[in-house]
């Protein structure tokens, strides 16, 4: 683990009040700890049963972010732990995930996925789905899920004018969306740039970057 990048991270994001989502998939429990002996509280995994298995381990205090896709076989592993989840990609999800958060008499706080990159295998809702689902009354009819933001991901390519575009892109939807749809108390989280593009997301506007090799090193298999 680097130190010293982890804090430097935390001196580019202040000017912006942004947040730091550290990304823990497969990183240790010790790693996990380390980095929150340093006072980081938000971390990211992938996937849903490592994350409770490891929240089971770790101090009840960390806000637990479930970045990557669920599957709508895994919903019943959802659980309070989870402080929000960074990828709803799909209608069948958000209707699992209300019918989920119903039975357990709570609510699940969401972010919705945008496709905004160029390859085509990057899940989430293009722009006239979402429009079209939020403009039937989705939020609304499936008050389990409290819609936060967006998140979206960028192209992965060394042109960052294309990501610059891309991230724009999703600002200008999320303020659209907003002023539509949304009271701006609630719907106020845009969650992307990662790593390699994150410095282009704040300029963005990124409220939130999720970031793991540059602060833990080379990723364990």
């Amino acid at each position: 683990m680097n130190t010293e990048v982890y804090q430097d991270i935390l001196k580019e994001l202040s000017p912006y009040g942004a947040r730091l989502i550290a990304v823990s998939k497969t990183r240790s429990v010790e790693d996990i700890q380390e980095l929150y002996d340093l006072g980081q509280r938000d971390f990211g995994e992938n996937r849903i049963k490592e994350l409770n298995d490891k929240a089971i381990l770790l101090p009840q205090d960390i806000r637990w972010h479930l970045i990557g896709p669920l599957q709508s076989k895994k919903v019943k592993l959802y659980t309070s732990n989870i402080h929000l989840f960074h990828a709803l990609d799909r209608k069948k999800i958000w209707n699992k995930l209300n019918s989920w958060a119903e039975n357990e008499n709570t609510v699940v706080s969401a972010l919705l996925q945008i496709h905004i990159a160029r390859e085509s295998n990057k899940s989430g809702f293009d722009d006239h789905e979402i429009r079209s689902l939020l403009s039937d009354g989705i939020h609304e009819d499936l008050p389990g899920v409290r819609i936060r933001g967006l998140m979206g991901m960028a192209t992965f390519t060394d042109d960052m004018d294309i990501v610059r575009e891309e991230f724009e892109t999703l600002k200008e939807l999320f303020e659209d969306l907003q002023k539509k749809y949304f009271d701006p108390a609630n719907f106020n989280e845009l969650s992307m740039g990662m790593s390699g593009d994150y410095r282009i997301a704040l300029e963005q506007g990124a409220t939130m970057v999720r970031i793991g090799s540059r602060i833990f090193g080379p990723r364990e298999q």
